[in-house]
């Protein structure tokens, strides 16, 4: 299964070819934060009881022409989304760290740059 650090998607954002930012976050948390132009499908409650059948329901609202990058919390629920789209044919991957690194990421915290390095030893 695939996975997206955050300075690596921030740079996709920029380019030509841009991901589809799946944000399956409750609406509430995705109000409050989110990376800009993603967008909200929330599954994580589902997921995370282990009902696929939610995000199934739902993948008319997801593109299938391009790579996707699933966001939630932590990364650990969006792995599990990562895992139902890649069986259904999608380019897909995951934020790795969620929106914790990616908020991390964006004010450049001392806890990310350790995060990051660990990252890059593995």
């Amino acid at each position: 299964m695939s996975r997206i650090r955050p300075e690596d998607l921030d740079e996709r954002l920029e380019s030509e070819e841009v991901p589809f930012v799946l944000d399956i976050r409750p609406e509430a948390a995705f109000r409050e934060h989110a990376i800009e132009n993603s967008h909200n499908v929330p599954v994580y409650g589902d997921l995370q009881r282990g009902d696929e059948s939610a995000l199934c329901n739902r993948l008319g609202e997801i593109p299938t022409d391009r790579e996707v990058v699933v966001v939630c919390k932590m990364g650990v629920v969006a792995k599990r989304a990562t895992g139902v789209l890649g069986e259904e044919g999608y380019d897909a991957s995951t934020l790795a760290g969620g929106m914790s690194a990616w908020k991390g990421y964006r004010r450049g915290s001392l806890g990310y740059r350790l995060r990051s390095l660990l990252w890059t030893l593995r």
